[in-house]
């Protein structure tokens, strides 16, 4: 019994370690923080830049409700102190200071959460900085949506490239989508391109109807060189009817249709 209860308590100390040292390494981080109406509607301009004379860190319009305690009549509260947050599964930003000129300027502390940490290493994932999870805060990856993505198939997914996937809208409806045409199991990169040039499953189904069936990176050079299923069309009513997607580029690139 007594070495149950000894065996018992080293796995508890164990475990206060992992904790603390999972603290340790992933220190919150601290700046100064600036908040204001955004270009769009419902949106605000987030400013961020990080002490310790890193380069400019964050500056985007991001949704309003993103943010608790904030509104945007908050924005004409001259000399008003707040302090709003924005809380993610990555960690919580928190801005603190003071209205001025339809301004919100003050400090920022990013507070990761080791707990997200753990499940993303459960899922493959690690390699994680205090860094790279204000990123996930700001851009809203949690650990959901990357098991999402891993059950539609996606392969190649690493810690840093889920950051561009998020950027570039990337989701398991749009994997499935193109699985069901005949693009299944993609690798991240491949559906990022996808997502950067602009292919979508409704074009793709188009230029199927016509008889075509492009590779994916076909797909991408027809979106960077404009081969638009308006485009064959024209070419087909020239008397082009057996064009490869090779040649359709190749008229495009050296303007050929002219």
């Amino acid at each position: 019994m007594k070495t149950r209860a000894t065996l018992l308590a080293s796995l508890l100390l164990l475990a206060g370690t992992r904790i603390a040292f999972a603290q340790d390494a992933l220190p919150p981080l601290h700046g100064q923080c600036s908040l204001a109406p955004g270009d769009k509607p419902g949106q605000v301009r987030l400013e961020l830049d990080r002490d310790g004379g890193h380069d400019h860190d964050s500056d985007s319009n991001v949704p309003l409700q993103d943010f608790t305690g904030l509104t945007l009549a908050d924005f004409q509260r001259e000399g008003a102190h707040l302090s709003v947050s924005m809380p993610g599964e990555a960690g919580d930003l928190t801005c603190a200071g003071e209205v001025h000129g339809l301004r919100l300027s003050g400090d920022f502390t990013f507070t990761p959460h080791p707990a997200f940490v753990d499940r993303m290493a459960h899922l493959g994932f690690t390699g994680f900085t205090s860094e790279k999870l204000e990123a996930c805060t700001l851009f809203h990856i949690e650990s959901t949506w990357v098991e999402s993505l891993q059950s539609a198939g996606v392969s190649g997914m690493t810690t840093d490239n889920l950051i561009a996937m998020r950027i570039f809208r990337v989701d398991a409806d749009f994997v499935r989508s193109m699985a069901a045409l005949g693009y299944a199991n993609l690798g991240a990169e491949k559906l990022i391109a996808f997502a950067v040039q602009g292919v979508n499953p409704a074009e793709v189904k188009q230029v199927r109807a016509m008889g075509y069936r492009p590779t994916a990176d076909e797909l991408i050079q027809m979106r960077i060189f404009r081969v638009t299923p308006g485009f064959i069309e024209r070419m087909k009513k020239r008397g082009f009817d057996n064009l490869t997607i090779a040649k359709l580029v190749q008229i495009r690139i050296f303007n050929l249709a002219e």
